[in-house]
């Protein structure tokens, strides 16, 4: 059996790969660095983080990205003996335009330090390339018509202008010949996210439509020649929730086909699991797979018999899902990051953080505000459950209320929460809370505990957060004294979410439980934090 989603959390755009046994899936990591998560599995059931592949500068400098831009929608492939990754550095989102420019690297195994890029084109997002079975080589991405009014949270179809094809030199490294636009998508609208793939002499065309919301689909296009014209799928739809409200997976599309060495059809897609009241993706968009099956007339259906993706799912025999643990303790005492965690844009990260100048801790390097576009001192790990608790203990002796580190749910700039240790004119050392609750675009803040609560001044503090669906409650303690005290009112965790604040299509990457610093009088106060737990609720 299969349990989705198979990558809970935020896990989106999922393209998945076969190379004999082995199974890759790839994700967007849109503004975290190192960029693009790559999980490994025999069994489809079971996956393990093993690659975050785009990890120097050359690769990737995100720096100044805005947030839900980087890297959208990555392509993996395996061929010539090597695997493909294809990607986006979205570089702009507000506006008519996106500025996408698109890359290739390639690598002999997953686990290898992977190629310089190659630059292919900018013309738009979600870049893939298909191998035919003649050995020529193809590139497809949707393009963005900037002409029409598709501003950042409310997209308009005629800006998603079709999907291009145009062949790829491997040997040249450049695109060549005709550039084709053999697809405009359905009724449905915002065609992208495409993928190639080839069967019984048919070319198959699944692309991602009707938005990233509640309207998404996986839509299915075939045609015996690879510039078309394409014929649209029976139902039209391979994968949609858009008209089943009460799904338990919603927001399913953008996906890719993969079968087995038996012949057994599986295609993935993201998905989100709202919370009532308002049906906020708190967990972002997360990876599912299910199982298909091809009908006489040559198409592809899910095995349910409808377009609505399951939440159980026929898996390969014997494979059943292993439950992961409900606390995950890091203690920083390995000398790497560990691998949970990421940060934000820069590809420089020890300007911001590191594991070496005090043994067993990591020590982050205060440098820009919370928020910041360019270098921020915030390492994070996501949040894969409705319900958790995140506790860390920090060393911070700030010298002026300009220096604050501490415990932060976070998803961007407009939208975050945080208790931290700072300095106030008249309690002294204190612990405080800093919020931004989804104003955009001026991202103001508010201080729901006021200035905060005096504490000594020094030592290290123990500081809490409690996220019981929509709620969160921040505590604090002074180590080895005393209990845990309750600091603030409840506040709105459903706000750390796609859909809080600016609203669907506003921004669409996942929460993230972490520790940061930020001192903007530029002095780079150090921040040192012992240890870090994640438990399930």
């Amino acid at each position: 059996m299969i349990r989705n989603p198979i990558l809970p959390g935020f896990n989106p755009d999922p393209s998945i790969c076969r190379v004999g046994a082995d199974y890759y899936i790839a994700t967007s990591t849109f503004e975290w660095y190192p960029g693009v998560q790559i999980h490994h599995s025999r069994d489809l059931a079971n996956w393990t983080l093993v690659r975050r592949p785009l990890e120097r500068r050359s690769q990737l400098d995100m720096r100044g990205n805005p947030d839900s831009c980087g890297i959208w929608a990555p392509c993996l492939s395996y061929a010539d003996g090597q695997f493909w990754l294809v990607y986006t550095d979205v570089k702009r989102y507000d506006g008519n335009f996106k500025d996408a420019p698109n890359y290739i690297v390639t690598a002999p195994t997953i686990e290898a330090e992977w190629s310089e890029p190659v630059y292919v084109n900018s013309s738009g997002f979600d870049p893939s390339l298909f191998h035919d079975d003649d050995g020529r080589k193809w590139f497809v991405n949707m393009q963005w018509n900037h002409r029409t009014e598709s501003y950042g949270g409310s997209p308009k179809s005629p800006a998603f202008d079709g999907i291009l094809l145009q062949e790829w030199d491997p040997v040249a490294k450049a695109l060549k010949g005709p550039i084709k636009n053999i697809f405009a998508g359905s009724p449905l609208g915002l065609v992208e996210g495409p993928h190639l793939f080839k069967r019984n002499g048919w070319y198959y065309l699944t692309t991602a439509e009707g938005g990233t919301g509640y309207d998404h689909a996986v839509t299915m296009a075939r045609s015996r020649n690879i510039d078309g014209p394409y014929e649209m799928h029976p139902n039209m739809h391979l994968i949609t929730s858009k008209d089943h409200p009460g799904a338990v997976l919603q927001r399913a599309g953008h996906g890719q086909y993969v079968e087995t060495p038996g012949g057994e059809a599986y295609h993935t897609h993201l998905c989100g699991r709202p919370l009532p009241p308002k049906r906020r993706c708190t967990l972002g968009r997360e990876t599912a797979l299910q199982k298909c099956v091809w009908r006489d007339d040559d198409w592809l259906y899910l095995e349910n018999g409808t377009t609505v993706p399951d939440v159980d799912v026929p898996g390969l025999s014997g494979a059943v899902p292993v439950e992961k643990p409900m606390r995950s303790e890091y203690s920083f005492d390995g000398g790497a990051l560990p691998a949970d965690f990421q940060w934000l844009r820069t590809p420089e990260p020890a300007r911001i953080f590191n594991l070496t100048d005090r043994a067993g801790h990591l020590r982050l390097f205060a440098r820009e505000s919370i928020g910041s576009w360019f270098e921020q001192s915030l390492v994070a790990r996501r949040q894969e459950h409705h319900s958790f608790r995140a506790e860390t203990v920090v060393e911070f002796s700030p010298d002026t209320y300009q220096q604050v580190a501490g415990l932060t749910h976070y998803y961007n700039r407009h939208k975050f929460h945080a208790v931290a240790v700072t300095l106030h004119e008249t309690l002294g050392r204190c612990v405080t809370i800093l919020s931004c609750n989804g104003d955009y675009p001026n991202g103001r803040l508010s201080f729901p505990a006021e200035s905060g609560v005096a504490i000594a001044a020094e030592g290290r503090v123990q500081l809490a957060m409690e996220i019981r669906e929509n709620d969160l409650q921040f505590f604090w303690q002074t180590e080895g004294k005393g209990a845990w005290q309750p600091i603030g009112p409840v506040l709105d965790a459903g706000m750390i979410s796609d859909e809080g604040g600016r609203g669907e299509h506003g921004s669409f990457t996942g929460a993230f439980a972490g520790v940061f610093a930020f001192d903007t009088s530029g002095r780079a106060k150090a921040a040192d934090f012992d240890w870090f737990n994640y438990d399930e609720l």
